[in-house]
């Protein structure tokens, strides 16, 4: 159970890795993202998990955030080429690395990151779609 919360922390925390990029391929507004966990050997699958969120122009165009609630991960190696967002990501005290990629495609978005987690691997898979304005 505390890989399964490791992991999906660390997928909540490289999805948004990718929203606020200098030269971001991500249009500003409100998006619906949605993940898929998967660990090889997990006796259940994880299901889905979706959420939207507002990017704003400004946020489009900021530098990367940190996490201020996981001080101990980093993201490094983070590349933009084209439409592509490529990044690592490295938490030494949770014993956890990994690297993820993301493509977006205009109103859409696809990706994975691969991490390893005190030596158990697993793989998520990203989604998305542009919705439209952010909600005031």
């Amino acid at each position: 159970m505390r890989v399964r919360s490791v992991v999906l922390c660390l997928a909540v925390l490289c999805l948004a890795v990718p929203m606020f990029a200098d030269s971001s391929p991500v249009k500003a507004g409100k998006w619906e993202f949605s993940f898929q966990m998967e660990i090889p050997g997990m006796p259940f699958k994880i299901p889905p998990v979706k959420t939207t969120h507002c990017v704003t122009e400004e946020d489009a165009q900021s530098a990367i955030p940190q996490d201020k609630n996981n001080k101990d991960c980093k993201v490094g190696d983070y590349k933009t080429s084209g439409n592509t967002i490529s990044w690592t990501v490295d938490c030494p005290k949770q014993k956890t690395k990994g690297e993820g990629e993301i493509t977006y495609d205009g109103d859409t978005m696809d990706g994975s990151m691969k991490l390893t987690t005190d030596g158990t691997e697993s793989t998520t898979k990203y989604s998305g779609k542009y919705l439209g304005k952010c909600d005031k």
